[in-house]
């Protein structure tokens, strides 16, 4: 692949805001039918250098070229119009309207008075040449994650672009989306697009790129064949220093029963059972993993526990009392902590349009008495936090919303890490975040251990959960389909388990 005459070249690019220098001097050329992988760590400048590209920020100095042209964009439209379409890590989709209808908005055609029939064979057309599965007439609220995302990569192809920025596509996508999308990114480099994409998990870089870039601290630091490189290289180019990519398993003395689940059924708003008859239990100072496909009953689970869903049957004992029926301010003032890290973190983690002084006290606010909050406690305790994860902002009274993903969760679990919990629910904490902030957590987590909590942490890497936690509980179908000693499992007995079925190995070591 030749190197000679990118199609897309951005030449000493920088960019501002206030004092944080996001991007300075950055350098990065892409070729048609390419996939460039854009890596760094939290903060590293990578969502800042795409915003620059895709017209939401102006650079203060440097040159963008696409196809030898020297371009200057001063809105998004003038990118979309240049053949640059940007899928963002949250969506930018209207709820109450159809795919067609998110397809057409902004279009030059009339709007919602465009020619519905010339409108539909446009549709057709790009569906056949992407095989992309767009159903027009469903409205996005009934769409899965995957289904949004496959719209909004169909909506900028739709309005012409060949060059397509995919910031943490995977993020939030089964591993069955992400095979799919897969695909799609492998036919869009077919049809001569050049693809930029953006992500924290390594072994997905290595598995889609054909060269990668890294980011630090604002400043290209290099860029390598995928061929040539290897996990270890890239994630030392991220940091700056050696990494040990180890997890340790931290042993520790195995204490009462904190939390024991007993007979757990939910319903959903449509009444059907999504939580189906689940016992298991957490020893204080014992980290019990949880696996599973996407909407086996994670969700459910934690919000249960958390008193935020109710519970069609069954008990949740903690520390000896039942919890079900109880409000979470009394569950929270028990020392019940949920860490919870949902598809949408800016819907229902955080609030957006706030800074994260008063998000802290969003949480705070209950154990102080009288009509007037004080803020000095969340003030030093943001302070501490920005700190301590190292989140990268321009101070605590910026808006969360302004934040890269991976500072916007760190936010988050430095909120809930915050209240010294007994029992600790951790949904997905890392998410979003790269190699070196998720190991960051990890050792975080085996702090909490050693201090007697109780914690459950639902993850999606399954190498993660074998080398990071004491057991693995596999939930199928709202149902425990198995729990095992993390220490011997296996990939292979973890997947089977995650698809209701069992090995000859996995024998005896089931506990529904």
């Amino acid at each position: 692949m030749s190197t000679e005459n990118p199609y897309l070249k951005m030449e000493g690019l920088t960019k501002t805001f206030g004092k944080v220098i996001a991007n300075n001097n950055v350098n990065l050329q892409v070729n048609k039918g390419e996939v460039h992988a854009l890596l760094g760590e939290n903060g590293a400048g990578k969502s800042t250098l795409m915003n620059m590209l895709s017209g939401i920020y102006t650079p203060d100095s440097g040159s963008i070229f696409i196809g030898g042209n020297n371009v200057k964009f001063s809105s998004p439209k003038d990118a979309i119009d240049a053949g640059i379409g940007m899928i963002h890590q949250h969506f930018k989709l209207v709820d109450v309207f159809t795919a067609k209808e998110n397809i057409i908005l902004g279009q030059k055609q009339g709007g919602f008075f465009t020619n519905n029939k010339k409108m539909g064979q446009g549709i057709r057309e790009l569906s056949q040449k992407y095989q992309l599965d767009i159903d027009p007439d469903k409205k996005v609220y009934d769409m899965s994650v995957g289904e949004k995302q496959t719209l909004e990569i169909f909506k900028v192809l739709y309005r012409g672009a060949n060059i397509l920025i995919l910031d943490e596509p995977t993020a939030v996508l089964t591993p069955q989306e992400t095979t799919k999308l897969f695909k799609i990114i492998k036919r869009m480099t077919e049809q001569d697009c050049a693809v930029i994409f953006i992500s924290h998990k390594m072994s997905e870089v290595m598995e889609i790129a054909d060269r990668i870039t890294v980011l630090r601290k604002g400043q290209t630091i290099a860029t390598l064949d995928k061929d040539k490189t290897n996990p270890k290289e890239l994630t030392d180019l991220m940091v700056g220093k050696s990494v040990d990519l180890s997890i340790k398993r931290i042993e520790t003395p195995k204490e009462e029963i904190a939390l024991e689940v007993k007979n757990l059924s939910v319903l959903n708003e449509e009444k059907v059972q999504v939580l189906k008859g689940l016992n298991f239990n957490i020893r204080s100072g014992e980290i019990l993993g949880v696996a599973g496909i996407a909407g086996s009953g994670q969700k459910e689970l934690c919000e249960s526990i958390a008193g935020l869903y109710p519970v069609h049957e069954g008990e949740i004992i903690f520390k000896g009392e039942n919890l079900v029926g109880k409000k979470p301010a009394e569950i929270i003032a028990k020392g019940v902590t949920m860490s919870f890290v949902p598809e949408d973190r800016l819907g229902m983690g955080l609030v957006a349009s706030m800074n994260i002084v008063d998000n802290l006290i969003l949480k705070q606010y209950q154990a102080q008495k009288g009509f007037l909050i004080n803020r000095k406690p969340a003030i030093a305790k943001a302070k501490e936090i920005v700190k301590r994860f190292d989140i990268q902002t321009p101070g605590i009274y910026h808006p969360i919303r302004d934040l890269s993903g991976g500072n916007i969760q760190k936010v988050l679990l430095g909120r809930e890490l915050d209240s010294n919990p007994e029992l600790l629910i951790t949904a997905y904490p890392v998410r979003g975040l790269d190699i070196n902030t998720c190991h960051k957590i990890y050792d975080l987590l085996n702090e909490e251990k050693k201090k007697g909590v109780a914690i459950l942490f639902i993850a999606e890497d399954l190498d993660v959960l074998i080398e990071l936690c004491d057991r693995i509980m596999v939930i199928w179908d709202g149902r425990v389909s198995g729990i095992l000693d993390a220490e011997k499992a296996t990939r292979e007995e973890i997947g089977l388990l995650m698809v209701g079925e069992k090995s000859d190995k996995t024998e005896g070591a089931y506990a529904i």
